[in-house]
């Protein structure tokens, strides 16, 4: 499976701009391409309290009716994200769109300080199979997390897409932890974070990644505007749970209802 980490900066609020240049990054994907994955809320941005009544929109809404347009027209999938708005409220929403449609939607579990009290934390995690490989989805502070990847394996996750919106100083922690979460996982983790300058001052970190299942790095961006295409070799997830198998070994289980569905979705539902 080919992946491309797409880390690009983007506009607070400015859904016409973002919107754009995702639309522009499908068309102009290679041929070989099967997924692209986006950095956190690539669609609206970090959108205020105040902005969200006019940026954020439910999952069928215009702006993700133009990406289901655009990977249809390349037969490629992408990750991205939008403040999604609900008849309960607003979530930071990542979905996974195929050419079939939306495959999955993950609502960020465990919110940054600053987004309590903007949005409403997602109750659950999933995973999905596509092009013949498990993916789940986590956001950013998740991965700091290390229940929230668990709650991917216990899902038979294969590959974690981690939409990123990291800033300085915290750069380093991230770099760590999607290397852990791949290696205890034993699962492929890709990381895509933003870059450039947001509202109040942030500066973002870059530093998007491709980690094996083993931990090790496949690919590491630096803080500029890249885009790259990561290869994963399926052979390393039989490889890397060839002796041991932490998933199978371990004497704990996450707790709440998991469910399966006939198009062999599963989601664990947090209690």
């Amino acid at each position: 499976m080919k992946i491309e980490l797409m880390q690009l900066a983007g506009r607070d609020g400015d859904t016409a701009y973002n919107l754009d240049r995702v639309l522009r990054a499908i068309a102009d994907c290679g041929d070989d391409v099967d997924l692209l994955v986006f950095p956190e809320t690539q669609i609206s941005g970090f959108a205020s309290l105040q902005q969200l009544a006019t940026v954020a929109e439910p999952v069928d809404g215009p702006s993700i009716q133009a990406v289901l347009r655009a990977v249809r027209a390349k037969n490629v999938a992408a990750v991205v994200g939008i403040a999604e708005r609900a008849p309960d409220g607003y979530y930071n929403t990542s979905l996974l769109v195929t050419p079939e449609g939306v495959a999955s939607r993950y609502r960020k579990t465990h919110l940054w300080p600053d987004e309590r009290g903007v949005f409403q934390p997602g109750d659950r995690y999933a995973t999905v199979l596509w092009r013949g490989i498990r993916i789940g989805l986590l956001i950013c502070y998740d991965i700091e997390l290390p229940e929230s990847a668990r709650a991917l394996g216990q899902l038979g996750a294969e590959l974690i897409l981690v939409s990123n919106g990291n800033m300085d100083p915290y750069g380093p922690v991230h770099r760590t932890a999607i290397m852990a979460r791949a290696q205890e996982n034993q699962a492929f983790a890709v990381m895509v974070n933003r870059v450039g300058n947001g509202s109040d001052d942030l500066v973002f970190a870059g530093a998007s990644a491709a980690v094996d299942p083993f931990g090790r790095l496949l690919f590491e961006a630096g803080r500029d505007e890249c885009r790259k295409v990561v290869e994963l070799d399926l052979a390393q997830l039989q490889a890397a749970r060839r002796d041991y198998d932490y998933l199978r070994d371990r004497r704990l289980q996450l707790p709440g209802e998991q469910v399966e569905y006939p198009d062999g979705r599963r989601e664990l539902l947090i209690p």
